[in-house]
């Protein structure tokens, strides 16, 4: 089996690599896994990873990840982050929308030729929802992005549902919340930075003025509880799929204080008393006041939470 990974220098993407390289985590054994990103700091040394450096979204590179059949599990992991995409609608556009379509459609004429559709795991967001959110927030939600980020991420999942409903690929798209903890260099310029910043000062017994209320409420999930989500979309067999494909995940739903708590117990208590308050009205009221979410159809399939907020620190400060 041959890997491609789409941001595999990022958060996400590097332990995604790690775990491919460390366990069978899929159903066959891989021969090799192509990495495309800008930089691979932090990615191992491993005789089986080929680094393509530079973006999917260029031909070149992505002719090189290709080459000699590569690609049967793909997992497109890459994107511009909202607020960077809202600040230049074209970057966002080129990354998020234009190069993602051309990925599946390239994918795409590989099955057409008489190849075996590759399996795609498309790394979406809960942006797609848009804000204010209903409650609850469920497998019949309907998307209102607000942002052109969610848009462009809804319009893939759509591209991909309709070439996985004519056989051209294996499309799977998973709505992802705020993973948590992103190291502090990548969370510069991300407005849900503080889900992250929070737990590192505790850990490292430094002062934090929180910008939202304890009261405050998120969807929290680890970086190795959506590394396991992610390896299991992989996993599922297609042909017991509904058309849908694409689901928001079972997600922790915790208030700040209920965080503080757990960084308590792990860290000690002295982190608790390091911590103010400085609440951000416009801040809380889109990432502090999140519904019930009901991820039913997920649960099903067996896709899963970090189960408890001990379990959420300890998985995110790995």
């Amino acid at each position: 089996m041959k890997i491609l990974i789409t941001g595999a220098g990022g958060f996400v993407g590097r332990r995604l690599v790690a775990r491919l390289l460390e366990e069978e985590a899929l159903a066959a054994p891989i021969e090799r896994i192509d990495l495309i990103d800008l930089g691979f700091n932090g990615v191992p040394e491993n005789a089986r990873l080929r680094r393509h450096h530079g973006s999917f979204g260029d031909d070149q590179t992505l002719d090189a990840a290709l080459k000699d059949g590569g690609g049967d599990v793909v997992f497109h992991l890459a994107s511009l982050a909202g607020g960077a995409a809202e600040a230049d609608y074209e970057a966002g556009r080129r990354v998020n929308l234009d190069a993602t379509l051309a990925l599946f459609d390239r994918l795409g004429h590989r099955s057409a030729g008489g190849q075996a559709a590759p399996v795609v795991v498309f790394a979406s967001s809960i942006a797609v929802y848009g804000a204010p959110l209903p409650s609850p927030v469920d497998d019949r939600t309907l998307p209102r992005p607000v942002l052109s980020y969610g848009a462009h991420k809804l319009a893939a999942e759509l591209v991909l549902q309709d070439l996985s409903r004519i056989g051209r690929i294996d499309g799977r798209a998973l709505r992802l919340p705020g993973i948590v903890a992103r190291p502090r260099a990548a969370s510069a310029g991300l407005r849900s930075a503080f889900m992250s910043e929070l737990m590192w000062a505790a850990a490292a017994g430094e002062p934090y003025v929180c910008p939202v209320s304890p009261q405050a409420v998120a969807w929290w999930m680890s970086a190795d509880c959506c590394v396991d989500n992610l390896l299991h979309a992989a996993r599922l067999d297609g042909r017991a799929l509904e058309a849908g494909r694409v689901w928001p995940l079972p997600v922790l739903r915790l208030t700040i204080a209920e965080v503080v708590e757990a960084l308590a117990r792990r860290f000690g208590a002295g982190c608790r008393d390091r911590i103010a308050y400085a609440p951000d009205a416009g801040l809380e009221a889109v990432f502090g006041s999140f519904p019930p979410l009901v991820a039913t159809a997920a649960e099903r399939l067996g896709f899963r939470h970090d189960g408890s907020a001990d379990a959420l620190v300890r998985n995110a400060m790995k």
